[in-house]
């Protein structure tokens, strides 16, 4: 590997960008490809000042590390597209999906190339926040992959070398963390409905550290249901691997859907959002 690797981003979006432009603190600049990308990638990517090639084969001849963060539906249409180009660096595999998932995707890449697991937790690096990207996988490997965010907003921690570890935990993390988001649109909504929301928030403001004390993250759930709905259905699927019930997180996905709409929407209020949600 090269004292200061090219690296490649799939794809930049709020969190890929902002974790790539992390990376290119040390290493050459970042790579991102723009065939096929939504203005609002395009913006996103010159914002964070990466570096855009024409095409995927470009990105991937030029990459010794290529970190692939897209929404979970599109992780393994992803891994394939790189695949069919017989990549020989390293992957790493950052999406919010579940291990078993993770493991297909290693062995259809394993053979040419070098696969990190790895799983975000927290938001985007940017405005002093300090997300945490846990890794697991080859030792020697992810030492590298740390190596990319020394001295950085982005915070590494290594769980070892077997494939899937980083996802499980992300899952696991996001199994309450978004469900509990869920939980308190619901709770907020069903006290509107009968005219004791106040109430409700009174009552939450006496509780320690929760959730429901925080109405107005509603509509930041919202505008983000669009990405965690897919997520909560990895959660489900691991869940049920796992032997547990995945029901619940089912239906938290299942309510999200209802904001797919809302997708990104800055502008929306807490009575939007509720309104959305009381929608069939």
């Amino acid at each position: 590997m090269p004292h200061q690797p090219t690296v490649g981003i799939l794809h930049p979006g709020s969190m890929g960008a902002a974790v790539a432009a992390c990376a290119a603190t040390n290493t050459s600049p970042v790579l991102w490809c723009k065939a096929g990308r939504s203005p609002a990638s395009i913006a996103r990517a010159r914002q964070f000042g990466l570096t855009a090639v024409a095409t995927l084969p470009e990105l991937l001849d030029r990459s010794d590390i290529v970190i692939s963060l897209c929404p979970p539906a599109a992780a393994e249409d992803l891994a394939r597209d790189v695949a069919e180009h017989r990549y020989t660096g390293v992957y790493v595999e950052a999406n919010a999906i579940n291990p078993a998932r993770t493991t297909r995707i290693a062995d259809l890449l394993g053979s040419t190339a070098t696969v990190v697991d790895g799983g975000v937790i927290g938001s985007p690096p940017v405005g002093g926040k300090s997300p945490t990207l846990y890794l697991s996988g080859p030792a020697a490997v992810v030492a590298d992959v740390g190596a990319l965010f020394a001295g950085t907003a982005v915070q590494t921690a290594v769980l070892g070398d077997e494939i899937g570890k980083a996802s499980a935990l992300k899952l696991a993390f996001a199994s309450f963390q978004k469900a509990s988001r869920v939980l308190v649109a619901l709770s907020v909504g069903l006290a509107e409905a009968h005219r004791v929301d106040q109430e409700l928030l009174q009552v939450a403001a006496r509780r320690s550290g929760s959730y429901l004390a925080e109405p107005e993250y509603i509509a930041k759930t919202a505008a983000r249901a669009w990405r965690w709905g897919p997520e909560m259905e990895e959660v489900a699927d691991t869940l049920a691997d796992a032997g547990l019930p995945p029901e619940m997180l089912r239906a938290a996905a299942s309510t999200l859907a209802r904001w797919n709409d809302a997708k990104d929407d800055g502008e929306l209020t807490l009575t939007d959002a509720l309104d959305r949600l009381a929608q069939p």
